[in-house]
């Protein structure tokens, strides 16, 4: 019995020596090879980290559709334009979106996206409208940054692992499309009369006239504000949001004062338009009537008249019917106090709001 137990341990032994004798030959090649596979693996993959590094937004989302279809032979196939994923634990009601209609800027905002989102993550879908496309991490929250050709409103849904984004012209949502610009802002104080700055007059009754809108049942008009703080859009920017939207109307909303801007018996509203050749003129006018019509009636003003634009105002060269109402004289001690009413604000809001319903109505 021990005789056989040492015999098998014998054989043990020999077999584990021979084991030893092919290890110490072969085991620094199999080292070598498996460290140069290793090697090339990293390679590649630091050849396509750079080479993704070096795309812009628009080409690596390109290159992520490109290599579904080389994995899957199939193009990338889903309901919306655009597909984000969602980082682990992360829900699709967590992620924000950010858009200002003057840049024309989407902001998407996904919580606890990292540094290397955009490439542990690939963003698929349709950038045909698209002008660029970013990525940028802030704090707790990463920032995939679309900036589009012209105006689109978001639509979202969402599902377990990924964010899915449209994006809607104006004329997909609404009926009708108007653009609303309060004067000045910013540096830009217009005329400015006792400490009164004409820029804050001019928010004031477009964030009255806002607040109207907002409120109303009526949601087949799209309003869109060249601003609703106090910031200044250059004139170019401004005019820039009428095409950018397609808009039907264009209506600025400033105050007014003497050419010598010393105070004086000059009172009323009047409101200027901008002259043109073709059959847009008379449209324009129109406009203009109707709302030198509903603002006096709704704050009680002397009717000052129509005034013909001259070519540098911000009503001029626009391609929907444009107008700048100018409410009431700064140069007039009585309309200089009531156009600091929040009331009166209210009123010309109210006069503004139906004289563009009522264009709206009688183009129909």
């Amino acid at each position: 019995m021990e005789e056989n137990i040492l015999r098998k341990s014998a054989v043990f032994v020999t077999l584990l020596s021979v084991i030893a004798c092919v290890g110490v030959f072969w085991f620094p090649r199999l080292r070598t090879a498996s460290e140069q596979f290793l090697a090339t693996v990293k390679e590649y993959r630091t050849k396509t980290e750079a080479e993704r590094l070096n795309m812009t937004g628009l080409e690596l989302m390109d290159y992520n559709n490109k290599q579904v279809k080389e994995e899957t032979g199939e193009e990338p196939s889903f309901a919306s334009q655009i597909r984000l994923e969602l980082p682990l634990g992360v829900t699709g009601n967590d992620v924000e979106i950010e858009e200002d209609y003057m840049t024309q800027k989407i902001d998407v905002r996904i919580p606890y996206a990292g540094d290397e989102y955009f490439y542990q993550h690939p963003v698929l879908g349709n950038g045909s409208n698209v002008k660029s496309l970013s990525y940028e991490k802030q704090q707790n929250y990463g920032v995939v940054e679309f900036i589009m050709e012209r105006v689109y409103e978001t639509r979202t849904s969402y599902d377990e692992d990924y964010f899915y984004i449209d994006f809607l012209t104006p004329q997909e949502l609404y009926d009708k499309v108007v653009v609303i610009d309060a004067g000045y802002g910013g540096n830009e104080s217009g005329a400015v009369k006792q400490g009164v700055l004409e820029k804050n007059i001019n928010l004031d009754i477009v964030l009255q006239l806002k607040e109207i809108f907002d409120k109303s049942k009526d949601k087949s008009i799209g309003i869109y504000y060249t601003r609703t703080t106090d910031e200044n859009p250059g004139i170019e920017q401004r005019k820039a949001l009428i095409d950018k939207t397609d808009a039907d109307l264009f209506v600025s909303i400033c105050a007014n004062a003497t050419q010598s801007g010393r105070m004086s018996s000059i009172n009323g509203t009047q409101v200027l338009y901008e002259e043109e050749t073709d059959d847009e003129e008379m449209h324009a006018k129109r406009f203009a009537q109707i709302c030198l019509e509903e603002v006096t009636a709704a704050v009680g003003s002397s009717n000052k008249g129509l005034l013909e634009g001259n070519g540098d105002s911000v009503v001029y060269g626009s391609k929907a019917p444009a107008v700048l109402i100018k409410v009431g004289f700064m140069t007039n001690q009585t309309e200089l106090d009531r156009l600091c009413s929040r009331e009166y604000q209210n009123k010309a809001a109210q006069g503004i709001y139906h004289a563009i319903i009522r264009t709206l109505t009688e183009e129909n």
